[in-house]
């Protein structure tokens, strides 16, 4: 089964896709310890997650060199870790997730040919359209460790649209006390000239108004100047996708009629908080929009 694109300009839809997806380098050696060393970089964080511009405890980061574009988010969840494994310890509950970006027009867990669970999920721009006119991109779901100690699960698809490639979503969380989880997320694609050029195309026109959160200069007035580009892309992306991971945790205890609504409106009230990096629509706008492509991916795509 594969999405055909019709009808509208294909490299604006590529530009979608790239920026509604992250990248991230080739991961290093593991380490003998990973939970351990989740915790250490707990430790190292502890200013930052307590002293910043977010208004919750989160760091964020982001590099792009080589070939690669990484984003990375690091938060305290006010949630035991129990319920972040049960959470996000499993394939059937990642659509949910992902399906709150803007970018996301479609997400459906299925069986991969080797038995093991892939993510069929379709990316898109930030208003309605038709699936022919969204991108396909399979994610593999692997869960890699999870026990009373540390979780990790991680999504991948090898190939994207002309030139993207080693897409990549990741997740790791430690227990701090009972009532409080660690979470480390990262977002990553590997990409070829042809793609580079389409996102330079992009933020150079339409994007080029947007900028991410870290800051890389102050104006006159003392006011912050932002990093843009595809860091700024990067930043705005990996922060919704930590933002839908609350969303979706923060409604987990709601009753099941009721979940769906309070994601959706947990997520934008909390993007509204950073309405320069992340503002794209009224909230009527997205509550339609995610209302109707909710109820779309309830049925699987046509062959």
């Amino acid at each position: 089964m594969k999405f055909t694109v019709t009808g509208r300009a294909r490299v604006t839809r590529l530009f979608a896709l790239a920026l509604a997806l992250v990248a991230m380098p080739g991961m290093a050696a593991a380490p003998a310890d990973p939970a351990a060393a989740l915790h250490q970089r707990y430790a190292a964080l502890k200013e930052q997650l307590a002293h910043n511009d977010y208004q919750r405890p989160l760091y964020l980061d982001s590099s792009d060199a080589d070939g690669t574009t990484l984003g990375e988010a690091y938060v305290v969840v006010a949630h035991p870790y129990k319920r972040v494994v049960a959470a996000l310890g499993s394939s059937d509950h990642w659509c949910d997730i992902l399906i709150l970006h803007v970018n996301t027009k479609y997400c459906r867990p299925v069986t991969g040919a080797a038995g093991s669970p892939v993510l069929q999920v379709a990316m898109g721009r930030k208003f309605e359209q038709d699936l022919d006119d969204a991108y396909q991109v399979d994610f593999s779901f692997q869960k890699l460790r999870s026990d009373s100690q540390l979780l990790q699960v991680e999504l991948d698809a090898p190939e994207g649209p002309m030139g993207t490639r080693d897409y990549r979503i990741q997740l790791e969380a430690v227990p701090l006390d009972s009532t409080q989880t660690f979470i480390h997320l990262s977002y990553a694609y590997s990409y070829g000239m042809t793609a580079r050029l389409a996102m330079q195309t992009y933020l150079a026109t339409l994007g080029n108004s947007k900028v991410g959160f870290t800051v890389v200069a102050h104006n006159d007035a003392g006011e912050p100047e932002y990093i843009d580009g595809v860091r700024g892309a990067v930043e705005r992306n990996t922060l919704r996708y930590s933002l839908a991971i609350e969303a979706y945790l923060g409604a987990w205890s709601t009753p099941a009629n009721q979940r769906i609504e309070k994601r959706l409106h947990d997520w934008f009230a909390a993007t509204e908080r950073h309405p320069l990096q992340l503002r794209e629509m009224e909230l009527d706008e997205y509550l339609v929009m995610k209302r109707n492509e909710i109820q779309r991916q309830q049925e699987p795509i046509a062959e």
